[in-house]
This record gives C-alpha cells, structure tokens and sequence, in this order.
C-alpha cells in the first residue's frame, strides 16, 4: 500500500482558552474507494490535517479574544449512515449525540444493544439488509461510519452492490484483544479477529484514545504473531498508522454549569455497568478499607444491570448496607442529580478504553479517584489533573486519596472537560468525515 508524506500547520481550537499551532508529520494511507466490482479507483480528500495525535510539535500560541479567534473552517455537509450493531448505554448516548450535533445529515442504523456475541457475528449481515433498504428509499450516503462491534470486513463485502464506492470508517470504543474473560467464557479468537480484519478493510480507523490504538497494535502483534504463516503482521503498523483518535463527545455543558448540592455525609459515586470488567472485587476492598477507617460516607452506585450479576457486587451492596442510596439504573434526571452532589467519582475497572462516567463526574465538580492503569492516566493529563492526587495502584491508596477529597471543596478540571462536549467534538467528527468523502 502506498504512503504519502504529509505536512500539515494546523490550528486546532479546543473548548478551553488556549489555542495551539500544531505541527503534523505523519505518513498517510491513500485511500481509494470502491467501484462496483470492488476494486479501488478514485483518490480521496487527504484526511492528514484532521488526525488526532500524531508525531506532533506543540507550541502554545497567544490566546486571542474569543470573538476574533480563528474558527475551524467550514465543511460541506455530507450524507452519513452511522451503523450501530449494539445501540444502548454508551454506544446509543455517543450516536445520538452525533446525530443532535452534526452539521451533517446523519441517519442511524441499529439493533437493539442484546446479545453481543451474536452482534460480532451476525450484525454485519442484516444491518447490510437495513441499508440496503435505506438506500432504496434516501438514495446511497457519502460516508459510513460503523461501530467496531460487529465484523465490518464481512459488512463492507455485504454492502458492496448496494453502496459502491461509499467509504468506510470504523470506530473502537472497545478492544476484544483485551476484554477480560468472566468466569463463565473461555477464551475465543473470533472476536479479536474480527477486532483486526474489521480495522484492516476499513477506509479509516477511529480510536476513542491514544491508548486504545497502543493497545491495539501491541496486542495484534502479539496475536497475529501466534499463527503459523501470512500472519498480516506486516499490515499492522500501516493500519495503526494511519488511523487517528477523536474522543467520545459528551454533553458536558449543563453540568459543567450546574450548581452542586451539598450533602452530609459526602457522596462517593460509582457509576459503571454491574459487570464483571468494572472490577467489583476491588470496589469491595476499597468500601471495606473506607468503613474499617471509620470514614463517614455515602455511596450511590448507579449503571446498567443485567439478568445475570457477578456475585461480588451483592457483597458490596452487603457491605454498604444502609451507606448505599442508590443502586442500579438512574434515569437522567436522577443521575444528574447523583453527579452534581457527589464529592468523589470512583472507578475501579479492568477495562475502559474513554472514561465516560468519570468525565461526567469531573464535569459535575466531583473528585476523581482512579486506578493506574488503562486509559485514566491519558485522561487525567489532557484535564491537566495531578496525578498523585488522582490515581491509585492499591485499595489503601484509594481509599487515602478518597479521604483527602472528601476533606476538599475543590472542583479540580472541572472546565477543562468541555473539551469533550460534543460542541466542541462534533465539528472534528464533521472534518473527518467530509474528508473522507470521494472526489468526483
């Protein structure tokens, strides 16, 4: 595949007061798209200026009155059909909030968020049956931007006749490489397969954050290395390459202008699915250290739960007893009204590629208390946040750090979350996307 050398002064404006002269070199792939028999014929818009973290130079350039600021150029609206296999929780929140939010006229094309496994296998086919429905009726989009939770290789074959030449882009919001197993599951390489072939035949690759992409070029050269020949590894630093990193965007707005309530004894929000990924042994350890210590505290622990529940977050609900004031789902209203009164967002997960929640708890004005690990570290350094005030490696030191922010008024980065309200985010989605759009 051939590269190009691009080199690109961009200024890019983030919701805060500062902006920033960027200086991008980075090699490209030239995309081509699809004619009807498949092969690849015209050029794209280079998509160079848009890439989200690259090799970069950063110099901080003189902030200029909001009004006479530079503003991201304008881009031509283009047709988008987001295909979503898995629409509910974060995934539903992150497409309709592109869709409330864009200049361009998006339409959204789902199944319900159940059965994920059947999702990574058998979605690509009939979401294909949908837009090919879609299509008859609206006419073809200029761009398709999928969820990476079904096989989008399979897909783009499966939508071949109907959408020629209409390219492809994949968004990651999680990795299979790394999805830890639950007691009940053994370990199974379809779904990181389709995790890799799913980047490999998409036009573009998305990532939620810099180090969902690191970890999805270490972990497919650790898996494809363990094949016994035409292994793809040579694709996989020219995938990696080429792919860029744009966050979930988020309303932040609102809370980030909400008055917060005071409350006696302090609140502590954890606010995760009930599964086992989000690390129920580790929250029990950190409540049991907390009531052993005699720190007086509240606790709401608001996220979706299923029909079948790790037992261990029974022996935290157990543990809290009369401390616990909310369980389970919260509606919006309730959930805003949880985050604006809580003096600590805590997490405790093994996997998390964003960071949804707790950015809406930092957005609310609560403390974070994290774990060391995964994606937390990147996010506490582009809110500026100190981490020794803000990341923990044991339950002891989480429960320090916990006992330090309930002693504190402080909203530490509490504006800088605006970064990630989509009014900020989805004119970057908009560039990417027109971008990626064929010239005719």
């Amino acid at each position: 595949m051939p590269f190009l050398l691009a080199r690109v002064t961009w200024v890019f404006l983030t919701s805060c007061d500062v902006s920033y002269c960027v200086n991008l070199s980075f090699p490209a792939r030239r995309l081509r798209p699809r004619d009807r028999c498949g092969n690849r014929r015209r050029i794209l818009k280079p998509i160079a200026a848009i890439v989200s973290r690259p090799t970069v130079t950063v110099k901080r350039a003189r902030t200029a009155p909001r009004s006479d600021r530079q503003r991201t150029p304008s881009v031509v609206p283009v047709k988008v059909a987001l295909i979503e296999p898995y629409y509910g929780g974060s995934h539903k929140a992150w497409a309709d909030g592109y869709v409330r939010r864009s200049a361009n006229s998006v339409d959204l094309i789902t199944h319900p968020a159940r059965f994920w496994k059947w999702r990574m296998h058998g979605a690509f086919l009939t979401l294909a049956e949908e837009l090919a429905g879609h299509i008859a009726e609206n006419g073809p989009p200029d761009v398709i931007l999928a969820s990476s939770m079904m096989n989008v290789a399979a897909f783009a074959g499966a939508v071949r006749h109907v959408a020629p030449g209409v390219p492809i882009a994949v968004y990651f919001h999680e990795s299979q490489f790394t999805y830890p197993l639950s007691p009940a599951d053994k370990k199974d390489l379809a779904y990181p397969m389709k995790n890799w072939t799913s980047a490999a035949v998409a036009d573009l690759v998305i990532f939620n954050s810099d180090f969902h992409r690191a970890v999805f070029r270490a972990e497919a050269h650790r898996f494809l290395n363990a094949f016994p020949e035409d292994k793809h590894v040579h694709r996989i630093d020219e995938v990696l390459d080429a792919a860029m990193v744009l966050p979930v965007g988020i309303d932040l707005a609102d809370l980030v202008a909400g008055s917060r309530s005071s409350t006696e004894p302090p609140l502590i929000l954890w606010n995760h699915r009930w599964e086992h990924d989000k690390g129920p042994d580790e929250l029990h350890a950190i409540v049991t250290e907390l009531i052993g210590r005699g720190v007086d505290f509240r606790m709401a622990m608001c996220g979706e739960v299923f029909v079948s529940v790790p037992p261990e977050y029974g022996a935290v609900v157990e543990t809290l007893g009369d401390r616990l004031v909310h369980e389970g789902w919260a509606e919006r209203t309730r959930y805003e009204e949880l985050l604006l009164g809580s003096s600590v967002v805590l997490s405790t997960s093994r996997q998390e590629f964003f960071g949804i929640g707790v950015v809406e708890g930092i957005a609310a004005g609560a403390v974070p208390v994290l774990p060391n690990r995964l994606v937390y570290p990147e996010r506490i350094d582009d809110l500026g946040g100190d981490p020794a005030a803000t990341l923990y490696d044991t339950p002891a030191l989480a429960a320090d750090l916990i006992e330090m922010a309930l002693r504190s008024d402080s909203t530490p980065m509490r504006e800088a979350t605006l970064r990630y309200d989509w009014s900020n985010v989805g004119p970057r989605y908009d560039a990417v996307l027109g971008a990626l759009q064929p010239q005719l």
